[in-house]
């Protein structure tokens, strides 16, 4: 059974958030404040569900950071009544891997839920030998959904590790923005196609030896090392 903890400071929405995520099957814990949230980061949760605007110091932009502190590879979405490109642009750059702009359907949280606990949790191979892939001086363990150079670790959100999952896995060959937000985000993503600039930019911060070509007007392209 997958563990959510659910940050929102609305008692009514918590309620209905709830009530339809444990109808299907998820434990959830709930807290009011981000002050409350922040003494439980260390606490076994699959996924994080956060309001950008809660009562006190602590804001949803915050907990993020926390906890990508601790785990930064934990799924997040982010939730905010400002349904506002600032919003969205900096959620993801903190690392995110969804949003949600109020007053939004409780079916298409949970949609999403169920989606990205999927690609987070259920990354298959039919290899039989270790599944690590060697890009140059990088190792990528996809059993462990690791990265490492020279021996030291990287750590990458979910969001840029699927990316440079999708990149490596199909050397030389580009891709539109739009494919890689079908591939990364999923189908049902609604959002500017800004972001994959945005993350691709944070990804290369971390892998500076990793060849992205950007085709202008278009999109990206690996090229093998």
């Amino acid at each position: 059974m997958y563990k959510i903890a659910l940050v929102e400071d609305e008692k009514n929405l918590a309620s209905l958030v709830i009530k339809y995520l444990t109808s299907e099957g998820y434990e959830v814990q709930w807290y009011s404040t981000g002050e409350e949230a922040e003494k439980n980061i260390e606490d076994s949760y699959d996924l994080w569900i956060l309001d950008i605007m809660l009562p006190g110091i602590i804001s949803g932009y915050d907990l993020i950071k926390l906890i990508h502190a601790k785990k930064p590879l934990l799924p997040i979405i982010f939730t905010s009544a400002r349904d506002q490109d600032i919003d969205k642009i900096m959620g993801l750059e903190l690392g995110s891997d969804d949003y949600l702009a109020k007053p939004y359907s409780i079916r298409e949280l949970v949609l999403r839920v169920k989606n990205l606990l999927n690609r987070t949790y259920f990354k298959t191979t039919s290899s039989t030998h270790k599944n690590t892939i060697k890009v140059g001086e990088y190792e990528i363990d996809k059993d462990r959904r690791s990265v490492s150079h020279m021996d030291k670790s990287i750590q990458l959100t979910s969001k840029e590790y699927d990316l440079l999952l999708y990149l490596i896995e199909n050397p030389g060959k580009a891709f539109s923005r739009d494919q890689i937000l079908n591939a990364v985000w999923g189908e049902d993503y609604f959002g500017s196609d800004r972001v994959v600039d945005d993350l691709l930019r944070r990804l290369r911060q971390k892998m500076p030896e990793l060849q992205v070509e950007t085709i202008y007007g278009y999109g990206y392209r690996l090229i093998a090392l």
